[in-house]
């Protein structure tokens, strides 16, 4: 490892951060002048391009402009106000009832779209008025929003989880969809657990109890958006079609859905197919210049010699993931998930499988770390859009969010050392 290179790797990506630059270009551009401190111009633009063409050569990475479509149609087609009166219904005559019809309404919209940003947006937008009629504090509904919008990133079908298995040489996508049910739940749960205990302090009001009519007719409105999840992991699971063809089942579901509910005409597709288009852009532009700079990062050994100065360090297991979640948490902090599930499980993937860590408990728990990231600044895209929809400012919900950032980290903790919540789904279904 040169460390010249290296230096140029992490500084010139550091000022282009500071710069404002997108963060697809910065990865690029830093990928692209530390190849030029080590090979001349023609020949390092030509690698960089031809790891950045080739990186997007893959049958797997077809399924994320197909999710991202699924989840923008989701988003127009009515499915967000049917899940909230069911959840309603649910949990509404509970102490803090409205923050758990928010918390289990992001957790199956997030699920279904497999978009964080588009549960905290359709979810929050409902939410935050109903709570703030019924006296609950602005920055505690926005903070309940943001946090449990993140939850759709675990609970599968999840894009993110499909850039992991990339990233990862190839770990069975239908292994990691399953394994994320458990933790994703946990999640939900200890911040229900919070917002119970907020809400009996700050004795915010409950719901009437539902009779069992409309309990019922609540249940067969939101079943047909529920069974989206059914559809799409029963098939990957059962052999019946890949992720990928799961992905464009998905988009033909919630069209039909769409259609039905009577909230999608023929004038929407236009405008929803140009945000797919531009979403898929992004996406798939940060997937290519991340792959580059894995590739320039292995070229000049660095996963290799931080495996070596970790487990120099120690070689107990607990103390390396305790480094391993420090790192990541800070990674998250400043870095958009997709960069940082590529550049880094190249890093730290071989160091865990040495230590005898199944890669499926691993990926969980890398996006488990990052998924905070997406609720801190200057990065988080979820607190961004959380704030922005309660219409507040960021350091007005940094109070209500310390104690659920808190019951989050100790749940990726729990996960962490506990690998049987992780693998024991996916074991179920003889998927590892």
């Amino acid at each position: 490892m040169n460390l010249v290179e290296v230096l140029i790797l992490v500084c010139s990506f550091l000022v282009f951060l500071s710069l404002r630059v997108p963060i697809a270009y910065a990865i690029g551009l830093a990928a692209l002048f530390t190849l030029l401190s080590a090979m001349p111009f023609l020949p390092s633009v030509t690698t960089l391009a031809q790891r950045m063409a080739t990186s997007l050569d893959s049958f797997t990475l077809s399924a994320i402009p197909f999710f991202i479509l699924a989840g923008q149609i989701m988003n127009r087609g009515g499915i967000a106000v049917r899940l909230i009166n069911f959840a309603k219904a649910i949990v509404g005559p509970l102490p803090g009832g409205l923050a758990f019809v928010n918390i289990i309404s992001c957790m199956l919209f997030g699920a279904i779209s497999g978009s964080a940003v588009a549960a905290a947006s359709a979810i929050g937008g409902f939410m935050n008025p109903m709570m703030e009629k019924d006296g609950y504090d602005k920055s505690f509904s926005a903070a309940v929003n943001i946090t449990s919008a993140t939850t759709g990133l675990i609970i599968p079908p999840s894009n993110v989880l499909i850039v992991y298995s990339l990233a990862s040489g190839g770990v069975s996508i239908a292994a990691l969809f399953i394994a994320g049910y458990v933790p994703g739940l946990l999640i939900g749960f200890a911040l229900m657990v919070v917002a119970l205990i907020y809400s009996i302090i700050k004795k915010y009001p409950t719901d009437k109890v539902v009779g069992f009519k409309e309990f019922f007719r609540r249940f067969i409105a939101a079943f047909p958006s529920l069974m989206l999840l059914v559809v799409v992991i029963g098939g990957i699971v059962a052999g019946i079609f890949t992720a990928t063809e799961a992905s464009a089942i998905a988009v033909i579901y919630t069209l039909v859905l769409g259609f039905a509910y009577k909230e999608i005409s023929m004038k929407d597709i236009s405008p929803i197919l140009l945000e797919t288009v531009k979403t898929s852009a992004i996406v798939l532009l940060l997937i290519a210049t991340s792959i580059a700079m894995s590739w320039v990062m292995s070229y000049e050994n660095i996963p290799q010699e931080i495996s070596n100065t970790l487990l120099s360090i120690s070689d107990n297991p607990i103390v390396i993931l305790i480094i391993i979640n420090l790192i990541l948490l800070f990674v998250g902090v400043f870095m958009d998930m997709t960069p940082a599930v590529l550049i880094f499980t190249p890093i730290f993937l071989p160091i865990v499988t040495s230590l005898g860590m199944d890669p499926i408990h691993f990926g969980i728990i890398m996006i488990m770390n990052l998924c905070i990231g997406l609720c801190t600044p200057p990065v988080g895209s979820v607190l961004f859009v959380g704030c922005s929809v309660a219409g507040l400012k960021i350091q007005q919900v940094v109070k209500p969010l310390l104690p659920l950032f808190l019951v989050m980290i100790l749940v990726l903790l729990i996960i962490t050392y506990f690998p049987e919540l992780t693998l024991w789904l996916p074991r179920q279904f003889d998927l590892i």
